[in-house]
């Protein structure tokens, strides 16, 4: 007697889709209550007033850039081992919640950090300011993926935190130096409403959280080898960014000094801007792939 492959593979095939379908079921419902959660970052305002009723772009960029980055935080928690149907569930319960958690506090602390020179909520709710929006938005995207590095892999919520901890101060860290090595205000042509440098700027933080989540996400090893290889991969990356800009500078955008297209003219150029942030996030990409 023959068997059946085709009603077995059927079966297999069937048994996976419903599988799928809980799970995207379950990341839908946390999508939803991150939305709730969204308002409780911006405590001053009617947030679906300023998107349907103000048509305020520069909260939509916000908004936008906050569901990615809850996508990218949900999806470590769906990486990784998980030996039964109950437990897959449950770590995208347990650990989707934290990233929930973790990304609300991320927001409030680098709200007081990263963009500490001015209120980043006048300039979101009253200005409109498209350059902190959309820099507010990176800075939700790069937190995304840096939670997805610390909950993903073979770990506990102890390895989670403390791994979350360490990526929240080096994307504090990276753009102190990037800033520090800009020969403008950074801060200041963010507040101005550049959007150029806003745009170039949110390059660094996505290209700094995908590094970080290169760094951290995979099983733990120990204590002692993971925080080695994350040290590694981060003072590896902070030699690259310079780099990368003085690359767009001579190479990719030659004849034109980079500075002088974001700060130095009338109107700043998006696209220059547009066209380093690409730089530094292919060249995280590059630099995490070299890695793994």
């Amino acid at each position: 007697m023959g068997v059946n492959l085709t009603g077995v593979a059927v079966k297999d095939v069937a048994g996976w889709m419903a599988l799928a379908a809980g799970l995207l079921l379950g990341t839908m419902v946390l999508l939803v209550v991150a939305r709730g959660v969204f308002v409780l970052a911006f405590p001053r305002c009617n947030v679906r007033e300023e998107l349907v009723e103000k048509d305020n772009f520069a909260l939509a960029l916000v908004l936008a850039g906050y569901v990615l980055g809850i996508a990218f935080a949900i999806g470590g928690s769906l990486i990784g081992p998980a030996f039964t149907i109950r437990q897959t569930f449950y770590d995208l319960a347990l650990y989707g919640g934290l990233a929930l958690v973790l990304m609300l506090i991320s927001h409030f602390i680098n709200d007081k950090v990263i963009l500490r020179h001015f209120d980043n909520i006048k300039e979101i709710i009253e200005d409109q300011n498209c350059g902190t929006g959309i820099v507010v938005a990176a800075n939700h995207m790069a937190m995304g993926l840096i939670v997805y590095g610390a909950v993903s892999g073979e770990g506990n919520i102890l390895t989670t935190v403390v791994f979350w901890l360490l990526g929240l101060v080096s994307l504090i860290l990276v753009t102190s130096f990037y800033n520090w090595i800009l020969p403008f205000d950074l801060h200041k042509e963010i507040e101005k409403d550049n959007v150029a440098v806003g745009v170039s700027f949110a390059g660094v933080l996505v290209a700094t959280g995908n590094i970080v989540r290169y760094a951290i996400q995979g099983d733990f090893v120990s204590w002692g080898h993971d925080l080695l290889f994350f040290i590694g991969v981060l003072i590896f990356g902070a030699i690259v960014l310079p780099v990368a800009r003085c690359v767009v500078d001579k190479f990719i955008l030659p004849g034109q000094r980079l500075t002088d297209e974001l700060v130095h003219q009338d109107k700043a150029n998006i696209g220059a801007g547009a066209v380093e942030a690409s730089v530094y996030v292919a060249l995280s990409f590059l630099i995490g792939w070299s890695i793994s």
